[in-house]
Parts: structure tokens; sequence; C-alpha cells
């Protein structure tokens, strides 16, 4: 067998432990995250978790006790979240044979040795990113994607191991005694569904699982865990990103604060979304073949509603922002309706492939071939900020009134100048 191992880390409250990375006064406190619009919660510290807060909370049922219980509440601050993302995985990116990020706040790593030095790793890696970023991180450790998720959350609630379990480090009966004690829907990839079926086939725990007939979980239910079942038993089975098909689609998509009652102003949503979704495109060095435009008025909300939907081809992928807006604004001028209330709207790429070679944009007007026009704006945000330059409204300075609201939003500390944190000695 190889002693190569799959380590998974992944960051303690992510959103919460990047807001306190800033403002220290939110350690040992209750703290959410909220929504779009701050609508409900969708993250929470240890502590909101122990006065009963749920993920789901509407933040209007319980903003009248937050005094009374030290709770703080912060707007999404995603701008931060993603360059503290960023930066997490840079980190621990250094001590993988590969890696596989796999969400903004978990990363796949390949490391080598014996128990007791992935052991070491993992408090090595712990040290480092707190060290360079400031958030804490737990890892576990062993021979399957599967087995190092599992690891992960016996690190996580289990204090004394200092935030690191490497499976095999353990006494194999302590781990089949735990893995007797934790339910099926414990388990990654397994759903609350998932687990009430097999609870009727007698499968309750993950020991359970782990001993079932993989051919006959196929049966009964997927590949997808049939595969799980095998991770269990350190069969590697799920691959890594590189061996992942391409990315098929990406969008951009928000609700508004205020509801959008005129063409005018959707023409103002597109423009923006449209370069938001373009400016995605640059950064991953993608094109799309085809565009869709959305938007929508409440379900809820009494009269017929307005779904107005739109698919745009071009003759020649694109990644341009002036294509795209122009594209964008046409499709939704013709099929939003005047006095409509709109509470959302997107932009969807699809047909992607590598930007190869990106039309070029004569800047200075010398002749000479320059950047597209997507590279010479991302690199002007890069460097002075998302509001530094953009097309029509989507360059001004100060939001539209239907702008998504985040009335508790932190400074975004580390991709606007003029929100950079400021040190007093």
């Amino acid at each position: 067998m190889s002693n190569e191992r799959i380590a998974l880390v992944d960051v303690n409250n992510f959103y919460v432990s990047c807001e306190r990375v800033f403002d220290p006064r939110l350690e040992g406190r209750p703290v959410v995250v909220l929504s779009n619009n701050d609508g409900c919660v969708v993250a929470r510290s240890s502590e909101a978790k122990d006065l009963g807060i749920k993920t789901g909370t509407p933040w209007f049922q319980i903003q009248s006790q937050a005094a009374g219980w030290g709770l703080v509440a912060r707007s999404s601050n995603y701008e931060l979240y993603g360059d503290m993302s960023a930066r997490v995985m840079e980190v621990v990116g250094r001590y993988g044979t590969w890696q596989d990020v796999y969400s903004i706040d978990e990363s796949f790593l390949g490391l080598v040795g014996d128990p007791a030095q992935l052991q070491a790793a993992g408090r090595d890696i712990r040290a480092a990113v707190m060290r360079h970023v400031g958030v804490p991180v737990c890892v576990g450790v062993a021979t399957t994607k599967t087995l190092a998720k599992f690891a992960n959350r016996i690190a996580k609630q289990n204090p004394a191991l200092g935030g690191v379990c490497a499976l095999e480090a353990m006494p194999p009966e302590h781990v089949a005694a735990i893995q007797g004690r934790v339910p099926a829907s414990g388990l990654w990839g397994v759903g609350g569904r998932t687990a009430s079926r097999l609870k009727m086939m007698g499968i309750e725990s993950i020991a359970d699982l782990k001993a079932a007939d993989p051919a006959l979980i196929r049966k009964k239910f997927s590949v997808v865990l049939q595969r799980t079942v095998m991770e269990l038993n350190g069969t590697e089975c799920i691959p890594h990103a590189e061996e992942r098909a391409d990315k098929q689609q990406i969008m951009f998509s928000r609700s508004f604060s205020t509801p959008v009652t005129t063409v005018a102003e959707m023409e103002q949503v597109m423009t923006v979304y449209a370069q938001r979704g373009a400016a995605k495109l640059n950064e991953e060095g993608l094109r799309t073949s085809s565009m869709t435009v959305t938007a929508g008025t409440s379900r809820f909300a009494g009269g017929e509603g307005s779904f107005p939907a739109a698919t745009i081809r071009f003759v020649t992928p694109t990644q341009d922002p002036i294509v795209l807006v122009r594209a964008a604004v046409a499709a939704m001028r013709q099929s939003a309706i005047p006095g409509a209330s709109y509470l959302r709207a997107g932009v969807m790429f699809h047909g992607l492939e590598p930007l190869s070679a990106p039309a070029t944009l004569d800047v200075f007007g010398t002749g000479e071939p320059g950047p597209d026009v997507g590279t010479v704006l991302g690199d002007v945000r890069s460097k002075f900020g998302s509001m530094a330059i953009g097309i029509g409204i989507g360059g001004f300075a100060v939001a539209p009134a239907w702008s998504m609201k985040r009335e508790l939003a932190s400074p975004r500390y580390t991709t606007e100048w003029k929100e950079l944190p400021i040190l007093r000695a």
C-alpha cells in the first residue's frame, strides 16, 4: 500500500472566523452571518449554536433578542471571504503533493508519511494557516476522501486532539467504536432521505454502512453511495479535481433590496450583472458561447407574476464585457414588463471553453495589439478596487438603490484600498 494519504483541511466556522481576524472583539461572542439582503442566518459561531440559533433562521425573528444575548450579526462580506479563502488555500497547498480545493473553506491534500508524520504535518498546517491568515482549521487524514472527512469530524468534536486526527494513528477499536455511534447521516454524501431509507434496511450507523454489501447498495441506491461504502473500507473511488469534467457554467445572480419596477432599472441591473459575470470568466480564463438572462417577481405576491428569460447565442465565443453587457441589456429590454415588481435577476454563461486567443484592444491608439477589454478591467479592479472602473452604471462608485442590502457589513479589509484596516501603536 502506498504511504500517500489524503488530508481534509477545513476552516472552522469560516465566515465568522474571517470576521474575527479583523475584529478581535468578536472572539468568544455569539456571532451570526446573514444571507443576501440580511435575510437569514447562513453561518454561526459555536457560541451562537449554543444559543440554539439554527442555520436558516430569519434575522427578524431574533433581532430583538440579539442585544440581550450579546449576539453580533454581520452581513455577508463575499469579497472578504473569497480573498481569505484564496489565502488559506495558498498556504495549505504548500504542504501537499497535490491539492483539490473542494469549497470556499475546504481543501483535500495529498500527504506522505507514517501516522506520526501525518499528525505532525497536520499540526504544521494548522499553525501555518493561523500564523499567515489568522483563521483556525481542523485537519483529518486517512486513506480516502470519505474517511478524511470522517477524520476531520473527529478532529473538530474532540478538543483533546488539538484539531488534527490522522485516522491510522488511532487504535482501530476506537475508530470502530466511533463509527458505531455516529449515524450514517453524519457521513459525507449521506443526506437525511438516504439515511431514512438506509434505516429501513437496518443500516443506522457508519459502521453498519461500512459492513453493507456494495453491490446491494448500488442496486438499492446509486453508484455514488456504493463508492461511499468502498471508501469506508479503504478503497479510493473519488477522483482528484484534475480528473473531473471542466466547468459547465458560470452564474451571477442576486436578490434586490428594493423591487425593480422599470425597464430602465432592469437595464442597469443587466449592465452590472453581465460585467460581474464577465469578470468571473476573465478570472478563470474562459469564454462563453451562450448567455441566459433571467428575472423574477415574488411567487407569493398578489397578481400575475413575471419571470422573463432569454438565451443569447454568440457566433464567436466571447468574454468581452462590452459584448456581454449589450446582449444582456437588449434581451431584458424585450422581455421585462414595465411596472412588474422584480425581486431578483441573474446572468448565466454556458458553453464555456478556454480562452486561447482573446481579442485585443489598442488601448493607446498605437496600432499595436494590447490586452483584451476584460483583462484591462480586471487588472484595474485588482489594483484599485472593485468599484474603480466599469461600463455604464457598473462604473459608478455609488451603488444604485436596488443593490443588495448589506446594512451590517464589515469592511472589505483585504480587497479595497479605502477599507484597509488601520493599526494604531
